[in-house]
């Protein structure tokens, strides 16, 4: 006897709307865009956390528009393994502040808009492979962090055209200079 999860699995997630689309393609284009929207409001907070000092991570007191660094805290201290070096050695280089709260805000923005998906994927993956090669090995694994997971759900976020739902993707992928350059999609 079917269950009626079953029942319902099977009724709904084969059913065809107007566009062509199953049930089941247009909940996960939805859910991506929900990853999507989420995952660029954690990288947006942390931008802005560590601008204003909001007090989650980042004290007012050692804000960056406080004249704090965003980089230096962590890694002069927080760092660990292989690479402790050169993260130590960057630690509040101006520079390295610049480019960390730029590829934060530009991310989380892309991501949120839905605009810039490869860009933001790679960007994305770039910032947070090093992330966790600054804390190698991770805390609770030998491997595997949060960090590893989150770059590889941006590349399906990218790779899915998750950018299109709740999103700007499809206007942004009209624009001329998109269309001449494809790889700004």
């Amino acid at each position: 006897m079917e269950t009626m999860a079953a029942t319902i699995e099977r009724t709904t997630a084969n059913t065809i709307a107007p566009s062509g689309e199953t049930t089941r393609q247009k909940a996960t284009r939805y859910v991506l865009a929900g990853i999507r929207i989420a995952l660029g409001w954690t990288f947006l907070w942390a931008f802005l956390d560590k601008m204003f000092g909001l007090g989650h991570g980042t004290e007012a007191k050692n804000a960056w528009v406080n004249g704090g660094s965003p980089t230096k805290g962590f890694l002069a201290f927080g760092t660990a393994g292989p690479f402790k070096g050169f993260y130590t050695e960057i630690a509040g280089a101006a520079w390295a502040d610049w480019l960390f709260m730029a590829g934060l805000a530009a991310i989380g923005v892309a991501l949120i808009l839905g605009i810039g998906m490869r860009i933001a994927a790679v960007a994305g993956g770039l910032l947070l492979v090093m992330m966790w090669t600054a804390v190698l090995p991770p805390e609770n694994n030998p491997f595997m962090d949060d960090h590893l997971i989150y770059a590889a759900v941006l590349v399906v976020l990218a790779l899915l055209g998750a950018g299109d739902t709740l999103g700007l993707g499809r206007a942004w992928k009209r624009l001329p200079i998109v269309q001449r350059f494809p790889w700004l999609i």
